[in-house]
């Protein structure tokens, strides 16, 4: 492959890759505001320009690449045996001079943004900034505007990068954003009654280096070097997007993109990063619950556990079956170990998909582009791993039988073959029928949920669950994508897991109340379910995180 040497180190490069692309695949540090690889190209920071040097055809000896002159090495194509210098003193002397007119007019609020910690203007300040200011005039000052339901522009942060405005044309393609006025003057904006309320418009927040875009729900909720990120996947939507669940002390402030070319490349929807609200809500499951002489009250799991399974025996003691719906919500681990536990209970026991959300159609972004990102009109993570676990369960039973749909079990739970029933939500909203709650009716109920609802009030036995945040797990995108996601912030007090529910179900049923349930393990449990057929996937296909190569501090340490 052809060579390109940047600041001393050779790099291979393919024709067509620009330099800052090779510089940042290989980890060289270059300045960049403007630049992100999901966006055109405008080069127009000027931080990252640098001395290019290339051999003379004639002689071989290096020489002025252009007379000379700094190049932008975001929009100049790489050249075999070309030498670029970042670190030179004429380009030194160039990012000394920009940052210097970036921070004319900005103003000395880092101590109050919420963008400090994590601001390229900060970092660059310190690394390339001249130590002092020259400016002794009067800044300009612009205003904050409300630019969008979820978002605020500091216009006075700004440094016109345009990545915003460009991702509002390239990628959302709705184009809310603009850049009006001249000079000093000149400042990004919506159109007049317009503003940017699109699908994707958050991602201009991840996108802005500096303070300038800022997110609602996280203006002045937390410091970010507090914060801890965990790789997780969109626990929503069938998108299966790669997310950060970025928390502190056991609570989620916010969740960011992970970039996957495969699956999201480096966005989110709105939708998935304002749509995990319901983890916190006070009115959460807590504690399990049972019912005596019709009056449901609070009892230790223990004694939960053994009357579920004590009360859905009886039911099958009786000739009739019981039926398990497991939600689509539910990871594929979870969904293994509650019909491993029915099984237990009743082997003819029924196994069907609780209810898929659906809310329109889907949608691509920019409308009309093959390749463009992609908006799942279902509602749910995890319905395809679900019913392919369910069915390999079904199939491996001496009994057989089919996965059935909610329709389907809703039909069966109105004739008098089925006497009980493990029903499970973890729904974002509410999600309880009529028709399933009339269906409910005289059936001995287990109920594993994590809000209020109808079906609570209704269950013989409830057993309170944790959300995707609190558990880790892996599902199955539209794609048929299976990957992994790992347990952000502790369980609610009194509640676990589906996966450990199932266990200690089956445990309860298959040894008694002596019996010890081992601790549930996704791991452990793909691997099990990997010996069935149909499942082999859990053991040979999961995409586990990969995450980026930790940074060393910028400041040397040294001991006293």
């Amino acid at each position: 492959m052809p060579q390109i040497t940047i600041n001393g180190r050779v790099c291979e490069f393919k024709p067509g890759q620009l330099i800052l692309q090779v510089a940042n695949g290989e980890g060289v540090q270059v300045p960049q505001y403007c630049y992100h690889d999901g966006l055109s190209v405008v080069a127009s920071c000027r931080i990252c320009l640098a001395e290019v040097w290339m051999p003379d055809k004639a002689t071989g000896k290096l020489m002025p690449y252009m007379g000379g002159k700094l190049m932008p090495t975001c929009q100049t194509a790489c050249m075999e045996g070309m030498v670029v210098y970042t670190e030179s003193p004429k380009a030194v002397a160039n990012q000394k001079a920009v940052m210097e007119y970036l921070l004319i007019n900005h103003p000395l609020d880092c101590p109050v943004c919420d963008q400090a910690g994590e601001c390229l203007l900060q970092d660059y300040s310190y690394e390339y900034g001249r130590g002092q200011s020259r400016f002794e005039e009067t800044k300009v000052k612009n205003p904050k505007k409300d630019v969008g339901p979820n978002i605020y522009l500091y216009s006075d942060r700004c440094i016109m990068c345009t990545r915003c405005v460009r991702f509002t044309r390239e990628v959302s393609g709705t184009s809310e954003l603009c850049v009006s006025g001249r000079g000093n003057r000149e400042e990004i904006d919506v159109f007049p009654g317009q503003p940017i309320d699109n699908e994707l418009a958050g991602n201009v927040v991840d996108l802005c280096p500096v303070g300038a875009l800022l997110d609602k729900d996280f203006l002045f909720a937390q410091r970010v070097w507090f914060l801890k990120s965990t790789p997780s996947i969109d626990g929503l939507t069938a998108s299966g997007d790669n997310i950060f669940v970025e928390h502190n002390e056991g609570k989620v402030y916010r969740i960011k993109p992970r970039t996957n070319m495969a699956v999201n490349k480096w966005w989110i929807t709105d939708e998935v990063r304002h749509g995990w609200k319901f983890v916190q809500r006070e009115d959460r499951l807590s504690g399990a619950r049972h019912k005596q002489f019709g009056v449901q009250l609070a009892t230790e799991w223990a004694r939960g556990i053994s009357d579920a399974v004590e009360g859905l025996k009886a039911v099958s003691a009786k000739g009739k079956r019981i039926a398990v719906i497991v939600s689509p919500m539910l990871s594929c681990e979870d969904a293994y170990a509650l019909a491993k536990a029915a099984r237990a209970i009743d082997d003819r026991a029924f196994l069907a998909m609780g209810p898929i959300p659906v809310q329109g159609q889907d949608k691509t972004f920019p409308p009309g582009k093959a390749d463009g990102f992609k908006l799942y009109a279902e509602k749910c993570p995890n319905s395809r791993g679900v019913k392919r676990v369910l069915e390999a369960v079904s199939k491996s039973s001496p009994h057989g039988g089919y996965v059935a749909s909610f329709e389907q079990i809703i039909a069966q739970l109105r004739s008098n073959e089925v006497g009980g029933v493990i029903i499970t939500g973890n729904y974002p909203s509410n999600w309880i029928t009529g028709a399933l709650t009339q269906a409910l009716e005289g059936k001995f109920v287990v109920a594993l949920d994590t809000l209020p609802s109808e079906l609570i009030d209704r269950a013989d036995v409830v057993l309170p669950c944790v959300t995707w945040v609190e558990k880790a797990g892996c599902f199955e995108n539209a794609k048929g994508l299976i990957q992994a996601f790992e347990q952000a912030i502790p369980a609610r007090e009194g509640a676990r897991s589906e996966s450990q529910i199932g266990l200690d179900l089956y445990t309860q049923a298959k040894q008694g109340t002596g019996g010890q349930a081992p601790l549930a393990n996704p791991a452990a449990l793909r691997t099990e379910m990997g010996k069935l057929p149909g499942l082999e996937a859990f053991i040979t296909s999961v995409a586990l995180p990969v995450l980026p190569i930790e940074q060393a501090p910028a400041m040397e340490m040294v001991e006293l």
